[in-house]
């Protein structure tokens, strides 16, 4: 089967169809392998803060914001398995403990202090005036709401606390922590989230910079002069940065937009952003400058689903579609081989 980038801007442009089947025959997907990057929090770690946490509040029957704040400040890993109680992001309990107590408790604030804790765990935490008065905040937030339990509410609704150590209040978590159920287990799989898409989510960009390193390594193979972009970073004559320019971004030839989904509804915004770099290069040459070739390379089972965002890819770059398993034709078959330096 024979890949867009292989035929020609007519033949892609009488049958891209044609070509949609062998782009997806190529995508790679890796969501069952995620990295784990700077602040992973392994299992024994967090076990070791659940443990703090039922030994300061005796098994969980003196549940004392004081007793729990000296767990916290001792151990901190233990912040972060009572956030796992609650179930909370650090933002919606920086929000919610701003809301019951006196302290302004900045959603930044909250991620900066649980990527601390996560970083260096068995670090003891001595927090100046303000950040103990948000720690502590917080604390009492958890320890009200925790022993509240689940309110009522509407057959229509589910609330967040409606959950196995939510329901009852204290007496929930106690029975889960007594009665031979694996709670810790349980809390460190719902901190890494629905499944481990909390973590997947912090670690997203490390799972795109893949692709990217894959794409940099053949270029510099290949003696491809080019510039990699940063993160939201702004070019002048660009509406939106492309990942890599080709020479530069002064005298663009070729730009090379590098996305990776698991996610349909994500993959139509990242081929939107493909097809805009096309439309601007258009632009560009009708306002009598140079346009610019668009080289898409894509990874992920996202973009697997909708056919007809694929052939619209093929069609506005002219069949320069790539993936995982065809990168290393990536300079031959574009307007990079011009460039190329080394062979």
């Amino acid at each position: 089967m024979r890949y867009p980038f292989e035929a020609t801007p007519d033949a892609v442009l009488r049958d891209p169809d044609a070509y949609v089947d062998a782009v997806f025959s190529s995508l790679v997907s890796d969501f069952l392998v995620m990295p784990k990057g700077d602040g992973f929090l392994e299992y024994a770690v967090f076990a070791s803060g659940y443990e703090a946490l039922k030994s300061a509040t005796r098994g969980f029957a003196d549940f004392a914001p004081d007793a729990v704040l000296g767990a916290v400040l001792e151990r901190p890993v233990a912040l972060i398995v009572l956030r796992a109680i609650l179930g909370f992001t650090p933002p919606e309990w920086a929000w919610v403990a701003s809301s019951r107590t006196s302290a302004a408790i900045p959603q930044n604030a909250a991620r900066s202090l649980d990527r601390r804790i996560r970083t260096a765990p068995d670090q003891p935490l001595k927090p100046g005036e303000t950040t103990r008065a948000r720690i502590a905040a917080l604390v009492k937030t958890a320890c009200d709401l925790i022993a509240e339990g689940c309110p009522q509410v509407p057959p229509d609704k589910l609330h967040r606390f409606c959950k196995a150590d939510g329901l009852e209040g204290l007496d929930s978590v106690r029975q889960l922590s007594s009665l031979g159920v694996p709670h810790a287990m349980l809390l460190y799989e719902r901190f890494l989230g629905r499944p481990f898409a909390g973590h997947r989510d912090s670690v997203s960009e490390l799972v795109g910079d893949g692709l990217e390193t894959a794409i940099e390594e053949h270029l510099v193979a290949a003696g491809v002069t080019f510039r990699k972009t940063k993160r939201a970073e702004r070019l002048a004559g660009f509406e939106q940065a492309p990942d890599f320019v080709v020479p530069d971004e002064f005298h663009p030839a070729v730009v090379i937009e590098a996305k990776l989904t698991e996610d349909d509804g994500t993959a139509r915004d990242k081929a939107t952003r493909i097809i805009r770099l096309c439309d601007m290069s258009a632009q560009r040459s009708r306002e009598g400058k140079q346009a610019y070739q668009v080289v898409a390379c894509l990874a992920g089972r996202g973009f697997g689903v909708r056919r007809e965002d694929m052939r619209q890819m093929i069609v506005r770059t002219q069949g320069k579609v790539f993936t995982p398993k065809t990168l290393d034709r990536l300079v031959d078959c574009s307007d990079l081989q011009r460039f190329r330096t080394r062979r």
